[in-house]
């Protein structure tokens, strides 16, 4: 949960400093376009307000990596990927995309800080506390400011804390560590599917209990 804050923060200041030219190139998800992944960020934003104003009273059925083993892998809650691009191009031009990113985003971290990490919240079906959603989401959002600057080699990149908790997570989901000759970057993106080893990097997972690429729910 501590490292909700700075991985929030260092995406938000990713998007705000996008030039509005980079909006219509590629990003490091397949098939969307920048703008297409900022909406689903502002998407994301939304989700964090509602579940966190959504108390549990049961006792939790998932930790922060269970939050992202999908019960129903063939009908997500989410709107469907293809309408992301739609409700992205309604926005027109990017200022207004991200002014509603902004927005959201400042009420998003600031529910988080005020929120009693101890508590129970529900999402998805499942109930979490306020620690294990917050941490879920950490790996969310490094996961996605290497999407966002995947083609723009001089933006900057998630917090090296970020980097590392997220690939703890990731660990965990996959049932077992990736080889520690992997950087958290590489791991992250090879762990989820985002890009194929190299050559060597097939080598060192030869024997990895990890089961990659890790599907995300």
């Amino acid at each position: 949960m501590d490292l909700f804050p700075s991985s929030w923060t260092a995406l938000r200041t990713a998007v705000a400093d996008t030039p509005d030219e980079d909006f219509d190139r590629p990003s490091g998800c397949a098939g969307w376009l920048v703008r297409d992944l900022v909406c689903h960020l502002v998407i994301g934003a939304q989700d964090v307000l509602i579940t966190l104003v959504t108390p549990a009273d049961g006792a939790p059925t998932a930790d922060a990596a269970g939050y992202w083993i999908d019960d129903e892998p063939d009908g997500g809650e989410g709107p469907p990927d293809a309408l992301v691009p739609r409700l992205a191009a309604a926005y027109g031009e990017p200022r207004w995309l991200k002014f509603h990113f902004d927005d959201l985003g400042a009420a998003a971290g600031r529910a988080a800080e005020l929120a009693d990490p101890a508590a129970r919240v529900s999402t998805a079906g499942k109930t979490l506390t306020v620690a294990d959603y917050l941490s879920a989401y950490v790996l969310e959002w490094t996961l996605h400011h290497l999407d966002l600057v995947a083609h723009r080699p001089a933006a900057g990149e998630p917090p090296a804390a970020s980097l590392a908790g997220a690939r703890t997570l990731l660990e965990r989901i996959a049932g077992g560590p990736l080889p520690a000759e992997l950087s958290d970057k590489n791991a992250l993106l090879i762990g989820t599917g985002r890009r194929a080893p190299t050559e060597r990097e097939r080598a060192l997972l030869t024997g990895c209990d990890a089961k990659l690429p890790v599907a995300l729910g």
